[in-house]
């Protein structure tokens, strides 16, 4: 099955085809990560967009049902150097090539990956296609530069559940995994440490939320009730939380004026809140800032963030097209992180009312997990307000 993948900048990427029968647009991006492919296949911030994987072998421990990070997967399409010819993970349920077709994703090997990234470096994320229906070059070309692109578009709604929930009623998706030691018999892939009690009620607003974002706040001790992305704010607090969490997502920022509104208004209750990614960026929204369009983004697993109150660095996992703007926060907000690639903001607190975020992922699956006492120091912020 012959693949192309074709930018709006004219430049063409022959390869072999894999997954789906299928020809989809999308913005181009690459994500530096070693391992993890499953969980950015089924994260819903990449919503619209072809990936493309910098780390040239891909697809050797399969696809397994547990590390699933959505409902389902949402990438537009997958670029990789080379596809493994074998799925060696005792893990595995499938192999990565099965799991796109069933999901009707097209994915493309045999691309010069390296020259596919510096590109993107250095013109920026482009609109693009990737198709396995026999598209000629002139034909791809033109679709990729007849896609509108990201700015503006709301794909919030298209990845949020549609109905509230509350996560896990059961305690049965949240530990740990526990490794067997010694002469311990029974299914490692059941196998889980306890869970401890359910003891602090809050509401999670799902902008495209990740899956290991709830199970880390249940693992911290949170009850978490799950809302669609359109909840009014009035309508959240009726399940009286102590604590709201505003999640990750896809899409545009400036494009959710009722996330903004939602987050708004809960600032004006002083319930403590943290963001985190597209949570971030919606905050900084509600606080009177703006967005903005990075020229490349931040996807990958080893991005440098300083928090500049304790001089600390961590290593962080990211995935975002967009960022805030420093300069248009009010005086009454922090900057308290930063990266140290490109200076950019990396999260925020208020200085007044019980609200950080953060642009980064501290639920990191499969890592790193420099920043998941993150979860903690939210816990500890809603029993510090009683």
């Amino acid at each position: 099955m012959k693949a192309i993948l074709a930018l709006e900048d004219g430049s063409v990427f022959e390869g072999q085809g894999f997954g789906a029968r299928a020809t989809y647009c999308g913005e181009v991006c690459f994500n530096t990560s070693m391992t993890g492919y499953q969980e950015i296949l089924t994260d819903p911030s990449y919503k619209g967009q072809i990936v493309t994987m910098t780390y040239p072998l891909i697809g050797n421990y399969g696809v397994n049902t547990q590390d699933v990070e959505s409902w389902k997967p949402h990438v537009a399409g997958f670029v990789i150097r080379e596809l493994s010819p074998i799925v060696s993970n005792w893990r595995a349920d499938s192999s990565l090539a099965d799991y796109l077709e069933q999901n009707g994703i097209p994915g493309i090997q045999g691309v010069d990956t390296r020259a596919l990234t510096k590109k993107l470096r250095v013109r920026g994320a482009m609109n693009g296609v990737i198709s396995t229906e026999g598209l000629t070059p002139e034909e791809a070309v033109a679709k990729a530069k007849s896609w509108p692109g990201l700015a503006g578009v709301d794909y919030v709604k298209e990845v949020s559940h549609k109905e509230a929930f509350l996560w896990d009623k059961d305690d049965q998706e949240s530990a740990e995994f526990r490794i067997l030691r010694g002469l311990e018999t029974g299914n490692p892939r059941t196998m889980r440490n306890p869970l401890p009690p359910a003891d602090i009620p809050i509401v999670a607003y799902d902008f495209g939320m990740k899956y290991n974002i709830l199970r880390q706040l249940r693992q911290s001790g949170f009850k978490v009730q799950v809302v669609p992305a359109t909840t009014p704010a009035a309508e959240a607090l009726k399940h009286k939380p102590a604590g709201v969490f505003l999640s990750n997502g896809p899409g545009d920022p400036s494009a959710l004026s009722y996330a903004v509104q939602a987050a708004a208004d809960v600032l004006k209750t002083g319930i403590p809140v943290f963001g985190i990614c597209l949570g971030h960026q919606i905050l900084g929204q509600a606080f009177g800032g703006k967005t903005f369009k990075l020229k490349f983004g931040h996807r990958g697993g080893n991005q440098p963030v300083k928090d500049l109150e304790t001089g600390k660095v961590e290593i962080t996992s990211q995935n975002h097209g967009f960022a805030v703007d420093p300069a248009s926060l009010p005086s009454d907000v922090a900057v308290n992180r930063i990266n140290l690639n490109d200076q950019t903001v990396e999260g925020m607190r208020h200085k007044s009312k019980p609200v950080f975020c953060v642009q980064y992922h501290p639920e990191a699956s499969p890592g790193p997990h420099d920043s998941a006492p993150l979860f903690n120091e939210f816990r500890q912020l809603v029993l510090s307000r009683g």
